[in-house]
């Protein structure tokens, strides 16, 4: 078994699909629209479906807000620079919500950033010599 991908609702696709893409560098896999069911799924990620975990965009027709609720936590990104790429996010128009940095009660330096539907986005600094999850 492997895990395959992990479904978002999103209100704006376009604007999600930028985030992810253009911002965080992730490729669309693939998207297709279901006329029937009025919802259109789109699929991006940092690889091929076959061989990585696949993150799945959910765009219900004609519904722009969810409330995302208090069981959501984040999705998590290993990062190799996290500071340089918190400044790049930031330049494109990403929000970063936590500064890179330590994480509570440990050493891992993560950060924390948010999408355009209010989903919160891990960035953890890749570097094990200072990793003590």
């Amino acid at each position: 078994m492997r895990l395959l991908h992990t479904m978002l609702r999103v209100n704006n696709l376009e604007e999600s699909l930028n985030f992810y893409c253009d911002i965080l560098g992730m490729k669309l896999l693939r998207q297709k629209d279901y006329p029937g069911g009025k919802f259109t799924l789109a699929f991006v990620g940092y690889g091929n479906e076959s061989d990585n975990t696949a993150l799945e965009l959910t765009y219900n027709w004609g519904t722009d807000k969810y409330d995302l609720g208090n069981a959501y936590g984040h999705i998590a990104l290993g990062i190799d620079d996290i500071y340089s790429t918190c400044e790049k996010i930031r330049a494109k128009g990403g929000k970063v919500t936590r500064e890179p940095g330590p994480m509570k009660h440990g050493s891992t330096v993560i950060a924390f950033i948010e999408d355009p539907n209010g989903y919160k986005v891990e960035l953890i600094q890749l570097d094990t010599r200072n990793s003590s999850l």
